[in-house]
């Protein structure tokens, strides 16, 4: 998938265009023996390395979201035998998937924002060889919604301790309408 593809709209002159340039196809070169792996992450865009490093946090919230989540769910015997810290533990594991959505959402965004300021600056790249969405920004939005919507479930899956309590105590009081029929 590719995060954004030329436009074949309007006809012109064919030049060789590049179709494809993403967050992970970044235009770079690696050259062995000046510095290793870690050598052409300077030369890439100020946008590209900031879609990286949102995404990287994404994945890394969305792995400890799934792990706390799980322990944190009712099914499971690890961890705490009370249900109201299962319930707060999975309360956590959701406000990771939350924060996690948050980071890929404002990844996907940003290069987003890229390529639309991209498409509308005057160049002397013609219309049909700019840039527009392709379908990894689709998807990556769509993932993004997906992961807060999951996440703010988990959140609603916590009972407050003093409902719970006043719940059961009205439950064991006799009604007083009832003591007078």
């Amino acid at each position: 998938m590719r995060a954004n593809k030329s436009c074949p709209a309007a006809p012109g002159p064919s030049t060789p265009i590049p179709l494809g340039e993403g967050v992970g196809q970044g235009p770079f070169s690696i050259r062995v023996g000046e510095g290793g792996v870690w050598a052409f992450l300077p030369s890439l865009a100020v946008h590209i390395q900031t879609s990286r490093a949102l995404m990287v946090i994404s994945l890394l919230l969305g792995f400890f979201g799934i792990i706390v989540s799980v322990v944190g769910m009712k099914c499971t015997k690890v961890g705490e035998e009370d249900p109201v810290t299962k319930s707060r533990i999975a309360v956590a594991g959701g406000v990771l998937f939350i924060l996690s959505g948050l980071c890929s959402l404002a990844a996907v965004s940003l290069y987003a924002t890229q390529v639309t300021y991209e498409f509308f600056r005057e160049s002397a790249v013609p219309i049909n060889a700019r840039y527009e969405f392709g379908s990894a920004l689709f998807v990556g939005w769509g993932a993004a919604g997906l992961s807060m919507l999951g996440g703010s479930l988990l959140c609603c899956s916590c009972p407050a301790k003093e409902r719970r309590a006043q719940q059961y105590h009205r439950q064991s009081q006799p009604s007083t309408s009832r003591e007078y029929v």
